[in-house]
């Protein structure tokens, strides 16, 4: 089918996929800053930069949730431009801070950790609000693209914040990244979003306790759900490890631990632009399972470095560790936008968020294993947890799924 031919996404997504992008760019252009200007400007050794490390993560597990409720019972629409609009004060709050020389470290992780739940609202409202601006047909196509964006500002976005900081200083990072949020907000003010029926008001428990209760009984979200939450850990196991693992094993200069670890970032991208293309010519189950098996595999080569040390056996490790995610986040959230009735897709979005609450244990697990029996060690037991994901994925339901399930209405 040529280009000319192929279903266009209607316009009131593809502002919702640029304000996407400019959101995602200016979170990850302020993390970067914020890490630099920690070190650079404030002084601060590894173990303040772990604790600001520590404030920017926790948004992610305090406030999946709450940011679910709201958004099944409000605009959608105005709780991300909201978000957005938070973390464009909170930059700016950081960049006249840093113009009266008045940041510290404490003010500068608070203002942060503000700034991140922007993120986190965003993050869970706007795989609810898709399947209300496209079509059933479209949903993997409006996925991927909306996966693009992230990935590209993943992948260039921390470069971007230290170059920025490098040639014009602090200041001028944290107010092009509040720009870049206030684009996004203004993007999303235009936005149309068609009316939902208005959720009958009950305590927040019980509304929290029906999207979990969804989420764990439904035999095909069930499995996602465990499989992404051992996959956070395996993976975050692993990161922990490979800078000082990559430096005395592999022999790499920082500039070479830089470059092998940027083929994550290139693995996500590829996987960006090929998913819709994967997902037309292979069964949805299928393409479900390549992301946790791509992670075993990427895995055990990581780990065969210990017997062969090739960086572009490292290297291609990672790249893998981007492309097998990618495809997984694109035909889960997928899978996730069809068979979950569309009151309940704000809070079944927060719990997939949740599952990011695994990173710190595979942070701390690679920490604790690392320092007792060595980075390699680490790295075998990486294969194992990885294994284990990608077993709980293919002996599931899901897997076996031949198309994309038909969308689901309200519940009677």
């Amino acid at each position: 089918m040529s280009d000319s031919n192929a279903p266009r996404l209607p316009s009131t997504f593809n502002r919702l996929a640029w304000s996407n992008l400019a959101a995602q760019s200016a979170e990850q252009i302020a993390l970067a800053a914020a890490l630099i200007v920690a070190v650079l400007l404030l002084g601060v050794g590894e173990g303040q930069t772990g604790l600001l490390q520590t404030a920017l993560t926790l948004p992610f597990i305090l406030f999946a949730i709450p940011a679910g409720l709201l958004a099944d019972r409000i605009s959608r629409r105005w709780l991300m431009a909201g978000a957005e609009a938070l973390r464009a004060a909170a930059l700016l709050a950081i960049l006249l801070l840093i113009g009266l020389h008045l940041l510290t470290l404490p003010l500068l992780a608070l203002l942060g950790f503000i700034a991140v739940c922007g993120t986190v609202v965003y993050s869970v409202a706007a795989p609810a609000l898709v399947p209300s601006l496209v079509s059933p047909q479209l949903l993997r196509v409006a996925n991927a693209r909306i996966e693009l964006a992230r990935t590209i500002a993943f992948a260039a976005g921390p470069a971007l914040g230290g170059v920025l900081v490098g040639w014009l200083g602090a200041a001028p990072a944290f107010g092009f990244a509040a720009a870049l949020s206030v684009v996004a907000v203004v993007l999303l003010s235009g936005l149309y979003e068609p009316t939902r029926a208005t959720a009958p008001r009950r305590h927040p428990w019980q509304d929290i306790r029906e999207g979990a209760a969804f989420v764990l009984h439904h035999a095909l979200l069930r499995p996602v759900f465990v499989t992404q939450f051992i996959f956070n850990t395996a993976s975050f196991l692993l990161l922990a490890v490979f800078v000082p693992y990559a430096v005395h094993h592999l022999g790499l200069s920082a500039a070479g631990v830089g470059t092998t670890m940027a083929m994550y970032g290139v693995g996500m991208v590829a996987g960006a632009l090929l998913a819709t293309r994967v997902m037309q010519r292979i069964a949805f189950g299928t393409v479900i399972g390549l992301g946790p098996v791509a992670g075993f595999v990427a895995a055990a080569m990581m780990a065969l470095t210990s017997v062969v040390p090739s960086p572009l056996l490292a290297g291609a490790s990672f790249f893998l560790l981007g492309v097998g995610p990618i495809l997984w986040v694109i035909s889960t959230t997928t899978l996730r936008q069809s068979v979950t009735p569309p009151s309940l897709l704000g809070r079944v979005s927060a719990i997939n968020i949740m599952s990011y609450g695994a990173r710190p244990v595979g942070s701390a697990l690679g920490a604790i294993v690392g320092g007792l029996y060595g980075a390699e060690t680490c790295l075998y037991l990486a294969v194992a947890i990885f294994a284990a994901q990608a077993l709980v994925i293919l002996m599931s339901p899901a897997v076996s799924l031949t198309h994309q399930p038909e969308m689901v209405g309200e519940c009677a």
